[in-house]
Order: C-alpha cells, then structure tokens, then sequence
C-alpha cells in the first residue's frame, strides 16, 4: 500500500475509531460489503474468499451505480472534535474505488437517530478530491468548527477500506459537570501535548476509553542509551483539583518502566520553566503488569 498526501495530522487522534465508540449510522448502499468496517480500528485485510455477491472485501463496498448520483455513509464519531486531517485508506481496493470522494460535517446535539442525521444541516470539511486505489489517501483538514458527525461521499460508487478522522476532541461541558471525571480522558477533551519519545506507539493511548487488549494499546518508548527519562504532557479537559491518578503498566513486563512522578502546571504557565510545575506524585516505584 502507498500513502498519498501529507499526514502532520497522524499523532492526533482518530475520532471515528470504533474503539472509541465511533459509528457508521447509515449508509445509502452496502451491498457488497458492510459500513461498519469502515472504522475497525485495526487495518484492513486481504481477504481471499468470495461469497455469493463476489469477491469478499475488508471495507465499505457499493454497487455499480447505472443512474446519475454518488453514494455516502454517515460516522457518528465516537468523540467529537475539530477535525484537522483524514484519512480515505482504499487498501485492497484497486480496479473498484471511487475515483472521487469528499467529507462533510455536522454539529447535533443530543443522540440524533440516522433518519435524523440524513436531512441534518452539513458543511463542507473536504472537497472533491481524487482518490488512488490500494492507498491510504490523506488530507489536512481546516476547520474550527466541533463536529459530532461526519459524511463521506464517493464518487460516483466503490469501495473503501477504512476512514480515519484525525482531530483534537472537544467534549460537551454540559455532560462534565456532574461530579468528579477524568481529567486527562480523551473522551472528555484531554490531549496530547508533547512526548520525548513514541517510538512503538502514540502516546493517545494513554488517554483512550477502557481498558488495553494488549502491550499494543499502550505507550512505549525506544530504549535508551542514556541517563535521561522520559516524559509525556497531558492537556487536561479543564483545570481542577486532583484527587486520584492511576498508572496503569497492564501487559508490560520485561519493558515496564522501574518508577514514574506526575507534576502539574496551570495553563498559560511555561512548561519549560521548572518553577512552573507542582509535584502531585513523588517519584514512585511501579510494578510490571500491575495497575497503580
């Protein structure tokens, strides 16, 4: 597979993951194969088999259109937020993706149901734009505008693997003020800030909803060679008070780290002022495959 386009936007994020709770709503056609795949988030597979509608694929598929239109489906994202680069991976899909496809947005409040979101009010987040099949096709993303939907458009039919809506999230204030919450959830508008290191993984995992499958859902970095440490800033949903941290080093064992300390600063302050942080754990010993 080929990668076309800049991805800057790749640390951040992918809001429609379904292990985030994101969800393909509706669709106007899925014949050949489902919606949902387009946000698994693991990447899409070669798949041998046929079935009685031919070749099975790894992806969102439609029909041969033999009228004027285009096709679409609806994501709720599982986590709304500015949307800044996307991904349209057409792995597999090489002599039956659509030449064209484009993205639009929505804002809804509430829990809209799919015949809602069809007649919903969107803009435009992306234009038409030409697709290379078999590639994970990406494009920035300019918008300041929160979405809590998204809508992909392909032109005129075909089939796409997977699409990721890579973006900052911004929760709902009004479903946070009920009491204590985690600060530094991604689901409620924690961020990633800044990292010495993520060589085998993203620090946004850190952040993300439930508990890791596996080493491959958490944070690790390359090993050194020095008498440095590493380090990671969270970007807190809001300010407050914290009454309780957990480190969590579940499935690593022989590459856990020996002890970790959090500090903390107020917004506006600089980070690369030592004054500016306050100790909220001294350095702590942890254990391998144990949560703290």
């Amino acid at each position: 597979m080929t990668a076309v386009g800049t991805a800057g936007f790749a640390a951040l994020p992918d809001l429609a993951s379904r292990s985030l709770s994101g969800a393909v709503v509706a669709a106007n056609d899925e014949f050949f194969a489902e919606k949902e795949n387009l946000v698994l988030p693991w990447p899409a597979a070669a798949v041998a088999d046929f079935g009685h509608k031919g070749k099975v694929y790894d992806g969102w598929e439609t029909r041969r259109r033999r009228e004027p239109g285009h096709d679409w489906a609806i994501v709720r994202l599982g986590v709304p937020g500015r949307v800044h680069g996307l991904v349209i991976d057409t792995a597999w899909f090489t002599g039956n993706f659509p030449p064209y496809a484009s993205l639009d947005g929505a804002a809804a409040d509430g829990h809209p149901s799919a015949a809602e979101m069809e007649t919903a009010s969107w803009f435009p987040l992306l234009p038409r734009v030409e697709l290379q099949g078999g590639s994970a096709n990406a494009f920035d993303v300019e918008s300041p505008i929160r979405v809590t939907h998204v809508r992909l458009n392909i032109f005129p039919d075909g089939g796409v693997a997977r699409l990721r809506v890579h973006g900052v999230p911004i929760a709902d204030p009004r479903a946070l003020d009920v009491g204590p919450f985690d600060l530094a959830a991604l689901e409620n508008g924690g961020r990633i800030t800044g990292c010495s290191n993520e060589f085998f993984g993203t620090p946004y995992q850190l952040l993300g909803r439930g508990l890791a499958l596996n080493m491959g859902g958490g944070w690790e970095t390359a090993r050194r060679r020095d008498d440095g440490n590493d380090w990671v800033t969270v970007g807190l949903a809001c300010a407050g008070v914290v009454g309780l941290a957990e480190l969590d080093t579940s499935y690593f064992i022989g590459n856990s780290p020996g002890a970790a300390r959090l500090t903390g600063c107020l917004e506006g302050a600089d980070p690369a002022e030592p004054s500016s942080w306050t100790e909220l754990l001294p350095m702590t010993t942890l254990q391998p495959d144990t949560p703290h």
